[in-house]
């Protein structure tokens, strides 16, 4: 293997056939560099589709209810069912995967006021099981408990960006007030969210009270907007939701059947959803590669036979001086294990480096597209793969050279 005459020999014929030479490699870098490229990218949006989901819970079920499409017992359609924290206990009675059941309200409420500053923000009340479901965490302070609940307090939790626009730099914010809708509520907490950067900025320009609380500003005791649960890990949220859904049907007499009084919004479905889409995008990239990288492997073998075609003459005489099968043998296999190697490596080291500009360029801000990577096992997984295809690609012309007749061969033309 470390024969300088033959290794001489080697690059002098890939001197005196350059373009052979090089479309023969392009085909080789081509294949692994669409491999890694295309896997790279496919992460890269995986990445940032699955980012959307953020941290949120993903056995997550939303529940409202909208207006009645059809008639029922006697009650016309067009009705909107009330949802009322009854029907939270209920469902926690009687659907046992629920793990965790927030109901939410939202406050009308103007203009939020501290000091000199002052802005408009949503207010929502909420309760403490919102704070396992949401992909939030806390800044500062504390969150809802059940005491504020029970003895209805005008505290509220504040997101980041609140605490940026109504507070100063150096400001005190936990133990200060904000004015809500005329009262002062105490500021007990400031929360970021874990979310992706739009849903966070939303998420963060939010201000929590109690849920009872907003309960009794709103004079709506008992009424919630609606609610979110966590189902346990090892049930099925599918069957949570047929579950829940048949439940407040019946409890506020809408048609079985009817596709609008109550709707849902299963977080687990989209992401199995998801999921199965970048499996096929995978399953498809890898077809694609791999096609490419057995395009330029055969390309190899092809120009392997040609060459021992070409050279059938010279290989005639080096047998008739008395050279080994194997020296023949192996001088062919190091030419074709040289350049698939070196052409596979520079493909790899290409589409690394296209990979890693382009997680660069988008940077922290990709919506749909963020930090695409190439496990590197992969990679060179791939490249070890492809010269081992080489080689052996590469040993059929060879041993159809070591068996040539020294005779028959000094007579090629």
């Amino acid at each position: 293997m470390f024969d300088l005459d033959k290794w001489q020999e080697i690059f002098n014929t890939i001197r005196k056939n350059k373009l052979r030479t090089f479309l023969t490699a392009l085909g080789v870098f081509w294949g692994i560099f669409m491999l890694v490229f295309l896997m790279g990218s496919g992460k890269g949006l995986e990445n940032g589709v699955m980012r959307q989901f953020g941290l949120k819970v993903k056995n997550a079920l939303f529940v409202w209810t909208q207006r009645t499409s059809m008639p029922y017992e006697g009650l016309p359609p067009g009705r909107r069912a009330q949802l009322t924290i009854d029907d939270v206990r209920a469902i926690s009675d009687q659907v046992p995967t629920v793990q965790y059941m927030a109901p939410r309200m939202w406050v009308p409420s103007g203009e939020i006021v501290h000091g000199d500053n002052h802005a408009a923000f949503d207010v929502r009340g909420e309760e403490p099981d919102i704070f396992h479901i949401e992909a939030m965490e806390m800044f500062d302070g504390r969150f809802i408990n059940q005491i504020d609940l029970k003895e209805k307090r005008k505290v509220a939790v504040i997101g980041h960006r609140v605490k940026e626009v109504l507070f100063e730099n150096d400001e005190e914010v936990i133990g200060s007030s904000i004015r809500i809708r005329g009262t002062d509520y105490l500021v007990i907490g400031i929360f970021r969210s874990l979310d992706s950067d739009e849903d966070a900025t939303e998420e963060e320009q939010t201000i929590y009270i109690p849920l009872t609380t907003a309960q009794q500003i709103t004079n709506r005791h008992n009424e919630i907007n609606w609610f979110v649960c966590a189902i346990y890990p090892n049930a099925s949220t599918s069957k949570a939701e047929t579950e829940i859904k048949a439940l407040l049907r019946k409890r506020h007499r809408i048609h079985p059947d009817d596709p609008q009084g109550v709707r849902s919004d299963n977080i687990e479905e989209e992401f199995k959803e998801v999921n199965g889409l970048f499996t096929g995008i995978s399953l498809t990239v890898w077809v694609v590669g791999i096609g490419s990288l057995l395009a330029g492997v055969i390309g190899v073998g092809n120009v392997m036979l040609i060459i021992v075609k070409e050279r059938t003459k010279e290989i005639g005489i080096r047998k008739a001086l008395g050279a080994t099968p194997f020296s023949i043998v192996s001088m062919i296999l190091l030419e074709s294990v040289f350049i698939t190697t070196l052409a596979g490596y520079f493909g790899l080291l290409c589409s690394s480096g296209i990979i890693i500009l382009m997680n660069t360029a988008v940077g922290e801000g990709g919506e749909f597209f963020y930090n695409p990577q190439v496990d590197m096992g992969v990679g060179l997984g791939a490249l070890v793969i492809l010269v081992i295809s080489g080689a052996l690609t590469g040993l059929v012309p060879a041993l159809q050279a070591a068996n040539v007749n020294p005779v028959v061969a000094l007579k090629d033309e």
